[in-house]
Order: C-alpha cells, then sequence, then structure tokens
C-alpha cells in the first residue's frame, strides 16, 4: 500500500521535473534514498500547494538538493 502510495506521488513529481532532473533524482535515489524520499515529499507539497507551475530544470533541483543538505561541521585541530 505504501509503495503504491510512493509510486503516484513520484509519478506526480516526475511530471514537474526536467530529463536531466530525473536522472539526477535517479542517481540519487540509488545513492541516498533517504535523501531522495525528502526531496520528493517535499516537491509533492510544494506542487500540491501550488507553488510549483513549470517545469524544474536540473539547476533548480540542484540548488533543492544543496538547501536540503545539513551544514557541515568543520574540525579545526589546534595544536600547542
Amino acid at each position: 500500500e505504501m509503495q503504491k502510495q510512493w509510486q503516484t506521488l513520484e509519478t506526480l513529481v516526475k511530471q514537474h521535473l526536467s530529463k536531466e532532473a530525473i536522472m539526477r533524482y535517479g542517481s540519487i535515489k540509488a545513492a541516498h534514498p533517504e535523501k531522495a524520499m525528502q526531496i520528493m515529499s517535499l516537491l509533492a507539497q510544494m506542487i500540491q500547494a501550488g507553488q510549483i507551475a513549470e517545469t524544474i530544470t536540473d539547476e533548480q533541483f540542484k540548488r533543492m538538493l544543496i538547501n536540503l543538505q545539513e551544514p557541515r561541521r568543520e574540525t579545526k585541530i589546534m595544536r600547542r
């Protein structure tokens, strides 16, 4: 049941993605399934809220992914 809902969600979102963005999504889904689920659910919410009307380009998709990333912590090594 949940798998079926996910496929419906993916189909909805993919209609709003360019071919390049769909290819990028496929790569992310293979390497980081949890991140792929996160971006898909976010995009679905935006589409259903009417915030996305046009096709999302690969560049826009990349920016969304970057915004989802957690800021990296810097480690400083101090010598005495």
